[in-house]
């Protein structure tokens, strides 16, 4: 389906994830949807585990708005918390599942949780939390617990079962469906508050650009909790394709996997592709069928080694937590170390430090524009000051330095202020501190 096609079998109040299961599950029934290990759920049984989870949620006292953390790997209970989240119209924070201390902390402390579910494995990152600064009442666990877990100052039992579905909720394509903590230059991490039609344009801005179509199967090995993969998931949502989700990348088994699934499409990042250039040449770098790749922040030099080596061209791009997919091309209209041209529905700018447009071919900070108001975040949780200044003037100040040539490409070159990249994240220096 064209942009056009998905903008009118979506019209604006149904640009709510319930509405779009919904609707999907009526048109796509049986045929698959995500897989995730030796799960796997079609779109009919998405939507029925979305609303037997909200079920599970109601029944232990959470409503509609309330926050509720979340802290997997990349794993099938993760997209059941988070489906059965939006179902209910409560509010799903994920949250890194390298998150320790300070980090995890603030993050717990800023969006107010009182039910945090967490995979058993990772319960230990609780052990430096003061849990008496937190709203935490409960904490229910993804997998065996550890023996120590009763013993902990806030209760703890396991994931209970599905539970009688519910209705889904009148949520607006405007309310918040997740909030996704970030972290761009200076100071403690920001929640992003990301609402549902947020999502549905980035399902069909990414859709298009990376020309997904109908019975694709789509696969990532980056986490749920990042914005890549979740806007993979409403890739697969929206066009009626599949998406495996695997537990993490190993360049060592990258090609099998691939082929395991009969991929057609999958995702990197910039470091991972001369990770994967590194190995040894394999006939199984041919022997798949992927027909896109999106990565990001692949330098220039490696985008024909890629191909050659591999058959397939590379895309780059750019969006950010707090906005979409706004710049970046087609395979076709692909030039190696460039993110792409502006895409629809979005306007850029580069300016200097008094917010002047600078000329072609001369650095300065990126600021964005949507034209769907509701294409990017609604601001910062608990942060009003700072969701003003990343805002100010009705332009997103995305905070990276790029380039804009000629013909309307743009080039990354650095963050402005202090930053770390670690595994495609922004990191602050404050944080690491």
């Amino acid at each position: 389906m064209s942009m056009a096609d998905l903008e009118a079998a979506f019209p604006p109040e149904q640009r709510t994830l319930p509405a779009m299961l919904e609707h999907q599950a009526r048109r796509y029934g049986s045929h698959p949807l995500l897989t995730a290990g030796k799960i796997r759920l079609s779109f009919d049984q998405a939507r029925v585990m979305a609303a037997r989870f909200a079920g599970t949620l109601a029944a232990a006292g959470v409503q509609r708005g309330d926050r509720v953390a979340l802290m997997c790997s990349n794993r099938a209970e993760f997209m059941q918390v988070y489906l059965g989240c939006s179902w209910l119209g409560a509010i799903v924070v994920p949250i890194n599942t390298a998150s320790r201390g300070a980090q995890l902390a603030h993050v717990l402390g800023n969006c107010g949780a009182r039910l945090l579910i967490v995979e058993a494995d990772l319960l230990t990152a609780l052990d430096y939390v003061d849990s008496t600064s937190l709203e935490l009442e409960r904490i229910w666990l993804i997998g065996d617990a550890p023996d120590d877990a009763s013993h902990r100052s806030i209760p703890v039992t396991g994931l209970p079962p599905l539970g009688e579905a519910v209705p889904p909720a009148a949520v607006e394509p405007g309310d918040t469906a997740a909030i996704l903590y970030t972290s761009g230059t200076t100071g403690p991490s920001k929640g992003v508050c990301c609402p549902h039609a947020q999502y549905f344009w980035w399902g069909i801005n990414s859709a298009c650009l990376l020309d997904i179509r109908e019975g694709d199967v789509l696969c990532t090995t980056l986490p749920l909790f990042h914005v890549n993969a979740l806007g993979s998931f409403y890739q697969a949502l929206l066009t009626g394709s599949t998406l495996a989700v695997e537990p993490r990348f190993s360049a060592s088994r990258f090609w099998d996997t691939i082929m395991g699934h009969d991929a057609r499409v999958t995702y990197l990042l910039g470091a991972m592709v001369p990770i994967l250039l590194s190995r040894e040449p394999s006939p199984h770098e041919r022997a798949h069928r992927i027909r896109t790749v999106l990565a990001p922040g692949v330098p220039a030099q490696l985008h024909a080694a890629f191909e050659q080596r591999t058959g397939i061209r590379l895309i780059d791009g750019y969006g950010s937590t707090e906005t979409n997919f706004v710049i970046g091309s087609t395979r076709c209209a692909q030039r190696a170390g460039y993110m792409g041209t502006v895409t629809a529905g979005f306007e850029a700018r580069v300016i200097d430090e008094n917010r002047n447009d600078v000329p072609a071919d001369e650095p300065g900070e990126l600021i964005l524009r949507s034209h769907e108001k509701l294409a990017f975040a609604t601001g910062y949780f608990g942060m009003p000051e700072a969701t003003a200044d990343a805002w100010r003037g009705g332009w997103f100040h995305t905070g990276d330095r790029v380039v804009r040539d000629a013909l309307g490409y743009f080039r990354f070159i650095d963050r402005l202020k202090d930053s770390i990249r670690r595994r495609g994240e922004n990191i602050s220096s404050y944080e690491v501190d």
